[in-house]
């Protein structure tokens, strides 16, 4: 893969492959049939996903002990031959060991007996509609059809055989294994209208069941945002066995930075038309964004071109001249020094605007991204599926406030981040701008709820999950002049935690922590000490357990069997058996030591093996390779090596702690997600917010409290405590009035680089990343104390998991603080537990519910 998966995606593709081997294994043992989904919100990266996983499907995978499927064969599905191209670009994009000629659409003129392995081909449900030119003289499943009357008709072109044919072919090879990915799975199942829905379904349905001698696919993998309709349709084929789906969660999407986290919602109080006043306000957001990306790039000296962030203006369906000359000519009079080239649109018709002296060219929409010159786009409805555009910093809309459908749509396709990061501590540049003319509060609020994830508006999967904010009066805060240097120091200074992976393998991020180490200058040499390291390692494992060592190469080298002798005459097994053995041939050998580099990672596999060797001579390099698959074999003595790795790297990253902290944002990004590979929390340091966005009004406009003292601040050094409740409330204000207090600090609700965040499993294990409601900072001079104060429900589903991550936290870091304490409402009474007891965490640990935790022995009166 070209791109670093994120941590969800990691943990999405290590869930699919392990689907994917069950089905593989099913398919050729039993011709058992099985199906399931993949589900993730809009931007989540699922085509990035999915590139991994058939690059694994065709050449393995290391990290998740996945091995290839030589027949493998990819048949990439959708109802849009425009998707299938964007699809396969973006496959190009990203799966730099799948080569162009192994990525193939199917086009009218394509025929083959079969499909190949090893390839992904890309097919339309058009291609398989009753006129297409492949399937014409096939047979058909529906006796009322028209194409029943082109049965037995000679294929066009003289062609040897249908589609249908190719994939029953390739179906009934003992030697392949079709896998099916339904991309926009849900799309299938539903159309605009009835005859069209029952085509499309019928073609769906067919090609996933099979029918009139096609066999059923043998997995059938769907792909959407929304699945319930695909889910329901599998479930109605008999005999298909359904695997287990996999969501990734939104929340940890959101938390990844791959997706903006603030969705402003800019539209007028009053009645009136204000369609050139709010679109000058658009094009006023495009340009101050275009100075803060600037500005950004500076201080981070990046190399690269800095983001050039666009303005995309939704147009209805049919605009007329008077409306495009109003927006042209309106942009140009507040933007005059905009070059003409710089407007493009992406209108359904193809065709490009001349109008009143404006040239507005059409532009496919997957070329937008990187076209940085055009910086204003004129598109309709939700352009395609599939597209999204991470520089789109700003969007207009003027549709009607009933079209809410389109605009959410096309604003789903905006938010993804421009770098695919988070841009630490600047809620400014982590948010996305929509101005709507047509649109009132209560409107507004329902776009709110869809880009939040309010699934009764959201179709399409739009929306984002905990973390993502919809604002309507948001205002930009910047540090408090008012809070001494020694508290931020004191907050640089607290510890937060990483989200731990599933997968997580020591080896890997030992050479993944030397890699970058060596890329920055920082340890010369480093992947080349790391791997001598290693070997070092492997030298003590094969030294110390020698006569194991001495068995599993013997068990390499040769192999085991016995022969039943079977009485046709008797019918009947004799129990006179005969064993025999077999020297492995290097066939064999190389199997094992494949297998080895599996679990070692190929690249210590091989490095071992010429550490063993003698580079002079091949009959050594195949004594070291029997080694290390001997290696492979004793698995339970590799936990020492997973060890070390795991030793070294925590040693150098403490030895390399400063220097770290002196890179640029984006490469102090990769070391943190390094220091996650891990099963285990890590800690990692908190990055000071530079620009803080809070709401200020409540849901019927009215100001919002605010208090003075936060780190982050108004120019009138006030913060608005948009979100707290009454007794939120009631903890604050107790706080701000103890003795000595000097400042405090709203922790972001989302795991995001500005916050302190901690690590807690939920119900079924995963592990997610809680947010302290507050910091607050005490004391004088430069003798500060911070003190964690969460009030949080106990009556919420995840209150006694959540506690039990912070009783950990407070374990393992409880030094550094003064307090820390959580407080529910019992009644008319606060409660709170101080973690800092060993006590208290201990009766955290052995309670059954949070409520009697707060009310009984271990709580005590706030």
């Amino acid at each position: 893969m070209r791109y670093t998966l994120k941590d969800y995606q990691d943990d999405a593709v290590g869930d699919v492959l392990t689907n994917l081997k069950k089905a593989a294994r099913d398919w050729k043992q039993d011709s058992d049939t099985s199906a399931f989904s993949l589900t993730a919100t809009t931007g989540a990266g699922k085509t990035v996903m999915a590139a991994a996983v058939i690059e694994s499907l065709f050449d393995g995978n290391t990290e998740h002990n996945f091995e290839p499927d030589p027949g493998a064969v990819v048949l990439w599905f959708t109802d849009d031959p425009s998707l299938n191209q964007q699809t396969r670009l973006k496959l190009m994009d990203s799966a730099d060991r799948i080569p162009p000629s192994r990525l193939v659409v199917i086009e009218n003129t394509f025929s083959q007996e079969k499909l190949e392995a090893g390839k992904v081909y890309f097919l339309n449900q058009q291609k398989l509609s009753k006129n297409s030119l492949l399937v014409k003289g096939g047979p058909d499943a529906d006796d009322a059809d028209t194409q029943q009357n082109l049965q037995g008709m000679p294929p066009p072109d003289n062609r040897a055989q249908t589609l249908w044919e190719t994939l029953r072919n390739t179906i009934e090879d003992d030697n392949l294994t079709l896998y099916l990915i339904l991309d926009e799975a849900h799309r299938g199942m539903k159309s605009s209208t009835p005859r069209a829905r029952n085509e499309k379904a019928t073609i769906v349905q067919r090609l996933v069941n099979g029918a009139n001698g096609v066999p059923p696919v043998p997995v059938v993998w769907g792909i959407s945002a929304t699945v319930e309709r695909f889910d329901q349709a599998m479930a109605q084929q008999q005999g298909r066995t359904k695997r287990p789906n996999i969501v990734v969660d939104p929340a940890r999407v959101q938390e990844s930075g791959l997706l903006k986290d603030d969705i402003r919602l800019d539209f007028p109080t009053e009645q009136g038309t204000f369609d050139t006043t709010l679109l000058a306000r658009a094009v006023r957001k495009v340009k101050e964004a275009s100075e803060h990306w600037q500005e950004y790039a500076e201080r981070e000296d990046v190399t690269d071109e800095p983001v050039i962030p666009l303005l995309v203006v939704q147009m209805p369906n049919t605009p007329s001249d008077e409306l495009l000359q109003l927006a042209f000519s309106t942009i140009y009079e507040h933007w005059p020094e905009l070059p003409s080239d710089a407007m493009a649109n992406v209108f359904g018709d193809h065709k490009d605007i001349g109008l009143a002296g404006f040239n507005v060219p059409y532009i496919e929409p997957e070329r937008v991204q990187d076209r940085p010159h055009i910086r204003i786009l004129f598109a309709k409805d939700a352009i395609s599926t599939g597209w999204d555009c991470p520089r789109a910093e700003v969007f207009v809309s003027f549709r009607p406030a009933q079209d809410m459908t389109y605009i959410t749509q096309l604003l789903g396709r905006m938010v993804r981040t421009p770098l695919a990061r988070r841009i630490p501590g600047n809620d400014l540049l982590n948010s996305v701008t929509c101005v709507l003319p047509h649109f009132n509060r209560a409107t507004a609020k329902a776009v709110a709820e869809t880009m939040i994830g309010d699934r009764s508006h959201d179709e399409d999967g739009s929306g984002g999950g905990d973390g993502r904010r919809v604002l309507i009066a948001p205002v930009d805060m910047t540090p408090n002049p008012a809070i001494p240097e020694a508290i931020w120091q004191a907050l640089d200074s607290l510890p937060s935690h990483t989200l731990p992976r599933k997968a997580a393998r020591p080896v890997i991020r030992f050479t993944a922590l030397a890699q970058s180490l060596s890329q920055d200058g920082l340890r010369k040499n480093a992947l080349k000490e790391t791997y001598k390291e290693l070997c070092a390692v492997l030298d003590g494992i094969t030294a110390r357990h020698k006569g194991r060592l001495i068995a599993a190469r013997e068990d390499v080298q040769k192999l085991d069997g016995e022969t039943l002798l079977v009485s046709v005459k008797k019918k009947a097994v004799s129990e006179e058996r005969g064993a025999f053995m077999e020297l492995a041939d290097d066939r064999a050998i190389d199997a094992d030591y494949k297998a080895a580099g599996r679990l070692l990672t190929p690249e210590l596999a091989k490095r071992y093996a010429e550490h063993l060797a003698d580079e002079d001579d091949d009959d050594t390099l195949l004594d070291a390779h029997i080694t290390v698959a001997a290696l492979g074999k004793m698995q339970d003595t590799l936990t020492a090596l997973d060890e070390e790795a795991d030793k070294l790297t925590r040693s150098w990253f403490d030895h390399h702690r400063v220097d770290i902290k002196g890179l640029s944002d984006e490469r102090q990004v990769i070391y943190d997600r390094i220091k996650g590979m891990s099963p285990d929390p890590q800690r990692i340091d908190i990055k000071r917010p530079r620009v803080r966005t809070e709401e200020t009004q409540d849901e019927d406009g009215n100001p919002l409290d605010t208090r003075s003292l936060h780190l982050m601040a108004d120019e009138n050094g006030l913060f608005p405590v948009a979100t707290l409740n009454e007794w939120e409330m009631q903890v604050l204000d107790k706080e701000m009035g103890r003795s000595g207090f000097q400042g405090w600090y709203r922790n972001p609700s989302r795991a995001s680089d500005d916050a302190l965040a901690v690590a807690w499993q939920d119900a079924s294990g995963n592990w997610r990343r809680m947010c302290p409601d507050f910091l607050f900072f005490h004391g004088s001079g430069e003798d500060i104390k911070v003190s964690i104060v969460d009030p949080h429900g106990q009556h919420l589903s995840d209150a006694l998991p959540k506690l039990r991550g912070l009783s950990a936290f407070a374990e393992s870091f409880g030094e550094e603080f003064h307090r820390i304490e959580a407080i529910a409402k019992t009644g008319d009474q606060l409660r709170v537990l101080d973690l800092k007891k060993a006590s208290v965490r201990e009766a955290i640990n052995s309670a059954q519910d949070a409520e009697s935790l707060y009310a009984g022995p271990a709580g005590s009166n706030y």
